[in-house]
């Protein structure tokens, strides 16, 4: 339960606050009122309050750090990788995921970045048609994440897609999802007239 601060209790913070670290406040909060805080509470509190202990724990200019000289006298660790060693979660390329929205990707590189995998979709419509333009997306026509049939595939703009999400129109036949972009581009169209106007 969250402590409430009683008015004698907040001056006693703003009385002793200056030059005591949390620790050392809380420890002293603690006796004095015979509360058991932690450290994290009376911090949080102090901030809330706006006050401020004065100490400053930056590194001053000429302060000598405590690992000076030690580089490369410990060495690698035993947990440390061996040159060439792949670690646990390696995969070859061509490997495929599932991420957390239920999109498949294909590992299509080494490293460690995002761009090594794609999404199988993307790569599917992409051998049959060349790059996504820019500004593009592919979706699944009946709103399937594993129906990798080409005519399942549909290319559509960045405008569509916001287009078919604010108006549920993804169905779950491909055709259906191509009529509704018709109507998406018709309301594209009226609305940009309307802009004009």
């Amino acid at each position: 339960m969250q402590h409430k601060y009683t008015n004698e209790e907040k001056r006693f913070l703003t009385d002793n606050v200056i030059g005591r670290s949390y620790l050392e406040l809380t420890e002293m909060f603690n006796a004095n009122f015979g509360t058991d805080l932690k450290e994290t509470t009376i911090g949080a509190t102090i901030k809330r309050l706006g006050l401020k202990n004065g100490r400053d724990c930056r590194i001053k200019p000429g302060n000598v750090p405590l690992n000076k000289g030690t580089k490369g006298l410990t060495g690698a660790n035993k947990t440390s990788f061996k040159k060439g060693q792949k670690p646990p979660n390696w995969v070859p390329i061509g490997s495929e995921r599932i991420t957390k929205d239920g999109y498949i990707q294909i590992k299509i590189q080494e490293g460690k970045n995002q761009h090594n995998w794609r999404g199988k979709h993307i790569l599917i419509w992409e051998e049959y048609n060349g790059p996504v333009p820019k500004g593009h997306k592919i979706i699944f026509g009946d709103g399937n994440k594993c129906n990798f049939d080409i005519n399942n595939l549909i290319l559509v703009t960045n405008a569509q897609m916001a287009r078919l999400n604010q108006y549920n129109l993804i169905q779950k036949d491909a055709d259906l999802t191509r009529s509704a972009l018709v109507i998406v581009d018709i309301k594209n169209k009226i609305s940009e007239k309307s802009k004009r106007r």
